[in-house]
């Protein structure tokens, strides 16, 4: 461990180096004018996964984005790592939000700015070094495989393809992954759940085209305002999803489960004052924390429709939509939620508009156990790392995958995450501590050594 530490804080310089020229490719995976950029990263994933040792390195052809598999076998007897990330990245816009451009990284006051520095590839980069890093030293204690996509930030359509397809080759222990937050720079965490997804898309058309609102306002019904009576009438007073059956396969937690949840540290105050906000909103009954993390929630993440260039344009649209998610908790599941969404969005339009629903992509939520030993080889990792034991917590975000995996390949994921929820990913600005990346492929080779002495019985 003492060479393979001293080879990380020798080579420090070029691993951030090394980041910063992935971040500077725009692989956006929604935008379609992005397609070559998507393929030139995985092209370059792949070089760095042959420069840090591992073998078999391919770029596996999807019906969408590549996904990059290598792997470093080192005995078959020796317990295997799968770790999984993913390169592709959130758009952009708005670009005139960015104090610098996205994809032209700046390390500024310890802060790596760029779009996709802490969602995922810093994250998923600190993995690779890692790797590195035991290799060069001949501290590798058991087998590795890497699964890196290009489509995480869409769905991740075509993974689960890949998955049922190569199950021998993705055969594992455990998966591995970085893609979640801890809760400070001092109090480090290990998430232990996450919450699943419904993302369905809305259309209200009304008129066969838009109409002069002076000539036809008031006579003909507005898409833009029924669709915003649709959107109020899906909460209800104590902002509970207001449809029939969304509650009924929820998990509630007892007394003492929600107490364990509460002692993370958690201060409301700073929580406003970073987001710029005078006070909280959600679910009555519930804490902040808990809101976002125990809660099944409803929210629309984009609307648009009739005119907002500049000027005036006195309109009636034809048409308005909306895009609209659903955090599901344990047990929902995201079929049966879009099920729901559907029939119900079709039932409370009313006469004077049509209403089309597409789901566009969902998941299941996960919950991990605390007790097993790959998450005793990260907590210890995490203790040796940051100087005090991480605290287990539940995330508030979704990665559809990790109910996937359990699935097909029949293993758990430890959700090893080295960013912070203040890294402004999915926003303008998005960063990733230069100290966070660090300490990421820091922790990583502990994390190794401790799982491989557990599972050979020697700790």
């Amino acid at each position: 461990m003492e060479k393979t530490q001293a080879y990380i804080d020798t080579h420090k310089d070029r691993f951030l180096d090394e980041l910063l020229d992935l971040l500077r490719i725009p692989s956006v995976s929604a935008d379609p004018e992005h397609k070559t950029d998507v393929s030139r990263c995985a092209d370059s994933v792949r070089a760095r996964l042959v420069e840090a040792g591992l073998e078999k390195v391919e770029v596996c052809p999807t019906a969408g984005h590549p996904i990059v598999y290598g792997e470093k076998i080192i005995d078959p007897s020796k317990p295997t790592v799968l770790t999984y990330g993913h390169y592709d990245v959130q758009p952009a816009d708005p670009l005139e939000l960015w104090t610098s451009p996205p994809f032209e990284p700046v390390v500024k006051d310890g802060l790596i700015i760029a779009r996709g520095s802490a969602d995922d590839k810093g994250q998923f980069y600190m993995h690779v070094k890692a790797i590195e890093a035991m290799l060069k030293n001949d501290t590798l204690p058991c087998n590795v495989k890497f699964m890196i996509e290009g489509e995480e930030e869409v769905g991740s359509e075509n993974l689960g393809t890949f998955v049922k397809n190569n199950k021998e080759k993705l055969k594992a222990d455990v998966v591995l992954i970085s893609d979640t937050a801890m809760i400070a720079n001092d109090t480090p965490s290990i998430n232990t759940g996450l919450r699943g997804l419904s993302y369905m898309e809305v259309e209200v058309t009304g008129p066969n085209r838009d109409l002069h609102s002076g000539v036809y306002g008031g006579a003909v019904a507005n898409p833009i305002n029924v669709l915003c009576e649709l959107i109020t009438s899906l909460h209800d007073e104590a902002y509970r999803v207001n449809i029939a059956g969304f509650y009924d396969d929820v998990v509630e937690l007892s007394d003492a489960e929600r107490k364990a949840l509460a002692e993370a540290p958690f201060n409301e105050k700073a929580y406003m004052e970073d987001l710029g906000i005078d006070a909280v909103w959600g679910e009555k009954g519930y804490t902040t924390e808990e809101r976002c993390t125990i809660r099944p929630t409803l929210d629309v993440n984009g609307i648009w429709g009739g005119y907002t260039g500049e000027g005036a344009k006195t309109v009636l649209p034809s048409k308005a939509s909306a895009k609209i998610s659903m955090r599901l908790v344990p047990d929902q599941k995201s079929q049966k939620i879009t099920k729901l969404f559907a029939e119900h969005f079709q039932k409370i339009a009313p006469p004077c508009v049509k209403v089309k629903v597409t789901a566009l992509h969902g998941g299941e939520a996960v919950v991990t156990p605390a007790d097993s030993v790959a998450y005793k080889a990260a907590s210890k990792a995490m203790e040796e790392t940051f100087g005090k034991a991480p605290i287990p917590t539940r995330g508030g975000g979704s990665i559809p995958i990790v109910a996937l995996f359990e699935q097909e390949l029949g293993i758990k994921t430890i959700l090893f995450g080295f960013g912070l929820d203040s890294d402004k990913i999915h926003s303008p600005n998005e960063h990733f501590g230069v100290f966070n990346f660090m300490q990421g492929i820091r922790a990583i080779p502990r994390f190794f050594a401790h799982f491989a002495a557990m599972s050979n019985g020697r700790a």
